[in-house]
């Protein structure tokens, strides 16, 4: 009975919505791609996932560069990727740490966020000039490590200094550890681009207090400010998203700075929510229906 129900419904469907239907339901095209690197110390490769949604368009596809944490690739980006995918967007995530041959983890990483800025504006070039996508319209979405590039990247001054003539045109940033922005030098954030930027933190973040995110936002110049938003999970905890067993790091950006334990606990409900806040930010961002 249940059989002859769906032979009912598709033969009420037309051909050209059930196409249609049958391409939202296929995976993107996924390929495995390379970006040259070059900084004024060392040239390497960066590689990456490049995704673009299944589905027929005449435009160009926005796009979503996605950065990850201090942990590396992991299960995060791939949790937010398959939403923006489905909602007609294309994605590149690049494993920063592959390329330094580093293990990932609060020893296993850079010595500073800002070394890793160069991967940020090479992937943004590597998107903007590919013929399928629209140069105009290419967001950035970083978590921890990933968030603060995210950030930074909003800035006139980390725009200036890099040698590719694009911007991105919007800014998520997940849990960027609030409290070293406009205190520890090379963490300025001020004469933004313009391009929005959605913040989301996490209320029991080990690496800030409860209202440290808060508090960094409020004191942005009255032009920065207009252009954040911010969103701050009570209950919540560093890497809410990442739905993964929950992991205890030592890490010396924790606790304001004075270092100590951080826990990377999963909450489904809010990764859930924050995920979805993603989306439709991009979305409105692209114009998307």
């Amino acid at each position: 009975m249940k059989t002859l129900s769906i032979v009912l419904i598709l033969l009420f469907i037309s051909p050209k919505v059930f196409a249609l239907k049958v391409l939202e339901q296929q995976l993107p095209f996924i390929n495995y791609i390379d970006i040259p690197v070059e900084t004024d110390n060392q040239k390497f490769v960066l590689s990456g996932q490049y995704r673009v949604p299944r589905i027929e368009s005449d435009a160009a596809f926005p796009a979503v560069l996605v950065l990850h944490s201090s942990a590396g690739v992991d299960s995060t980006g791939s949790f937010y990727i398959k939403a923006l995918n489905k909602a007609g967007i294309a994605t590149l995530e690049v494993d920063m740490w592959g390329a330094r041959d580093l293990e990932g983890g609060s020893a296993g990483r850079p010595d500073t966020v800002q070394e890793t800025l160069p991967d940020v504006f090479a992937a943004l070039k590597f998107l903007a000039e590919r013929e399928e996508i629209d140069a105009q319209k290419i967001g950035v979405l970083g978590f921890s490590w990933g968030g603060a590039l995210a950030l930074l990247s909003a800035t006139e001054q980390y725009n200036a200094n890099n040698a590719v003539n694009y911007q991105f045109a919007g800014h998520v940033s997940h849990y960027p550890v609030c409290w070293v922005y406009n205190l520890l030098p090379g963490f300025e954030v001020s004469n933004l681009t313009g391009a929005p930027v959605l913040i989301q933190a996490a209320e029991l973040d080990g690496y800030d207090q409860a209202d440290t995110c808060e508090n960094m936002v409020a004191n942005l110049s009255e032009y920065d400010a207009q252009y954040v938003d911010l969103k701050v999970y009570k209950n919540a905890y560093h890497a809410w998203d990442r739905l993964e067993p929950t992991w205890i790091v030592e890490d010396p950006f924790a606790n304001l700075g004075q270092g100590g334990e951080v826990a990377l606990s999963p909450h489904e409900n809010k990764a859930l929510k924050s995920r979805k806040r993603v989306v439709w930010f991009f979305k409105e961002l692209f114009e998307i229906e």
